[in-house]
């Protein structure tokens, strides 16, 4: 049975310089602990790392997706 790090509770809030986001973020101290993963933290203002748990909340999302434009 594989451990889990305990990273569920973690909680990062992002901004737009922060996209396209991936986890691990730079400077993070478990850059290496899993491979790095994109997330699509505009679709709904937050994001799950399927990996370690932490989520990612995007400042100033407004409900609705953003886009590229």
């Amino acid at each position: 049975m594989s451990e889990r790090h305990d990273n569920t509770r973690r909680v990062i809030e992002v901004g737009e310089s922060d996209l396209p986001l991936h986890c691990p973020m730079p400077g993070d101290t478990a850059w290496c602990s899993h491979p790095r993963v994109f997330l699509a933290v505009e679709e709904k203002g937050e994001s799950l790392c399927p990996y370690c748990g932490t989520r990612y909340k995007l400042k100033g999302w407004t409900g609705r997706p953003r886009h590229g434009h």
